[in-house]
């Protein structure tokens, strides 16, 4: 299931002021690196510059319980890993894939 998706963005403080009258809530997160709002159980996130992972689109995180699992099987599929499984804090590892038309898929585990 979808529930997460990752927006680089150019002008931060720009970017949440629209979001937050998009979505009708203030940031549950607010930090110079993320700004994270929360809304009907789909979490926003905003990535100043696209983070270091550098981002030039919106990436669709899908939640799954097994991230290495998930990996494989995606792998073995054909997709490609772009970035490998890392712990990004609070108990939540991420990883991307490119589908074979290189469009970047996010997986998301929260332990």
């Amino acid at each position: 299931m979808i529930k997460t998706v990752l927006h680089p963005v150019s002008d931060l403080a720009a970017a949440k002021a629209v979001y937050a009258a998009l979505l009708g809530v203030a940031p549950q997160t607010d930090s110079t690196y993320y700004v994270g709002f929360e809304s009907d159980g789909q979490q926003i996130g905003l990535v100043p510059a696209g983070g270091p992972q550098g981002m030039t689109s919106p990436v669709a995180y899908w939640h799954v319980p097994d991230i290495e699992a998930k990996l494989a099987e995606v792998t073995a599929a054909g997709a490609t890993v772009r970035e490998p499984v890392s712990d990004v804090g609070g108990g939540r590892l991420v990883a991307t894939v490119t589908d074979p038309d290189g469009n970047v898929l996010g997986l998301l585990q929260d332990r």
